[in-house]
């Protein structure tokens, strides 16, 4: 690894940031920008996949949809490999001929999915307007061609993120996919930044005081974000002493670094989609439709906003519940347990095999007891945090911020990683 190599992958990544920032702002035609607009500003998970596409669903552009059927696509990956005994061999005995076929399992669903998620979103915004008002119509044309036509570059529009992706995870720093997520919500920030500075100029001495607050109580999360995504609990582990001819191997003691956090943003993504899907269905009504369809909505809008208390009571369960689901998927106590058997190691104190199982099955119990509690509040806490200072313009998300921090981690790691191993293979020479 030479310093030439190192600067060519940096470059490859503001490269594919470039690409990815242009492509967002390539409209696709025959969109009436204004009832758009309007839309959206009633939906929630409109905001949030806006937010993870840099506004690319808000400009209605080529690339809308974003990443997010590849995300879904690899985390139903993930729960079949669980569940599909198959697809559990391919991964761990498969070797990089079963990687590359899940990958391209994971390929073909996303395909599946953006078409799914186009037609649906294409089908139900060509039957939102009123008949009355021409002007009132998401699409300036409902014909089947242009319909068609909306569906097929979106779902190009989704792959060709896959493929800058996986470019920018092979030329690049760490995982493209993460990468492309993180720039998106970055774009987004700077619109958020100078909403909120003119809300605080027009708000006078009080608001900019606000401001201050608003900030630092923010600072304090990106903090504990770094402090909870870094911390590990170090399980030490014993390697015995073995006879080899003249030669005594082994001996030495390690650890395995569990992460206190295992789930990542994972759990808060599935609980925000979840409490976000309503509320985003029912805005698609119409204003023309029957008196009952709008007291539904009315009763769902109502129940559904973050202000409600039992809504962020809901929200926090079901971020504690997917913490513990995620994490069991993401971290087996038994393949770690037979690992270590068949290497020789051993927990001190612990038993191999079925004892070593459970010892660190209950230790995962905890860990996703303390990082469970950590994201519900975190998924909480903003909504009162905006609203104690008063500053709604700027978009505090616990999702966008466990994002933020944990690409940018990764992408340190992997620079001080690349220059250790430069600095290593210039000191073997």
């Amino acid at each position: 690894m030479n310093s030439r190599d190192l600067r060519g992958r940096i470059s490859w990544l503001f490269i594919g940031f470039f690409i990815f920032a242009l492509a967002v702002h390539v409209p696709i035609p025959g969109i009436n920008r204004p009832v758009w607009e309007s839309m959206l500003a009633g939906g929630e998970l409109f905001k949030l996949l806006g937010m993870f596409t840099g506004n690319a669903l808000n400009k209605f552009s080529i690339v809308a949809l974003g990443i997010t059927p590849y995300i879904n696509a690899s985390i139903i990956m993930q729960l079949l490999t669980v569940v599909s005994p198959q697809l559990k061999d391919m991964q761990k005995e498969g070797g990089e001929i079963g990687r590359k076929q899940i990958v391209k399992y994971t390929r073909w669903l996303t395909i599946v999915l953006a078409f799914v998620q186009a037609t649906v979103m294409t089908t139900a915004l060509a039957h939102y307007g009123d008949a009355a008002n021409p002007n009132s119509w998401v699409f300036m044309s409902r014909s089947p061609v242009f319909l068609a036509g909306i569906i097929i570059t979106l779902v190009a529009g989704t792959c060709f993120m896959i493929w800058l992706g996986e470019t920018m995870s092979e030329k690049s720093l760490g995982s493209g996919v993460s990468l492309l997520i993180f720039a998106g919500i970055v774009m987004s920030y700077p619109m958020y930044l100078m909403q909120t500075l003119q809300a605080a100029q027009a708000g006078g001495a009080r608001a900019g005081l606000s401001l201050v607050v608003f900030f630092l109580m923010s600072l304090g999360i990106v903090v504990s974000i770094i402090i909870m995504t870094l911390a590990v609990r170090k399980v030490p582990i014993q390697f015995p002493k073995r006879q080899v001819g003249n030669r005594v191997m082994g001996g030495q003691s390690t650890f395995i670094p569990v992460k206190v956090n295992n789930a990542g943003v994972i759990s808060i993504i599935f609980a925000v989609s979840l409490m976000y899907l309503p509320s985003t269905l029912v805005g698609m009504i119409p204003p023309t439709a029957p008196d009952w369809a709008q007291q539904f909505k009315e009763v769902i809008t109502s129940f559904l906003n973050p202000e409600n208390p039992l809504y962020n009571l809901f929200y926090a369960v079901m971020v504690i519940f997917f913490t513990y689901f995620y994490s069991s998927i993401a971290f087996s106590p038994e393949d770690i347990a037979d690992n270590l058997k068949k290497q020789g190691g051993f927990i001190p104190g612990i038993r191999p095999g079925r004892a070593t199982a459970d010892y660190l099955g209950r230790l995962l119990s905890r860990l996703n007891l303390v990082s469970g509690l950590f994201l519900a509040l975190l998924a909480v806490l903003p909504t009162y945090i905006m609203k104690m200072t008063n500053v709604n313009s700027f978009y505090l998300g616990a999702t966008s911020l466990l994002i933020i921090v944990g690409v940018a981690l990764d992408t340190m790691s992997q620079i001080q990683a690349r220059m250790v191993l430069r600095n290593y293979q210039g000191f073997m020479k």
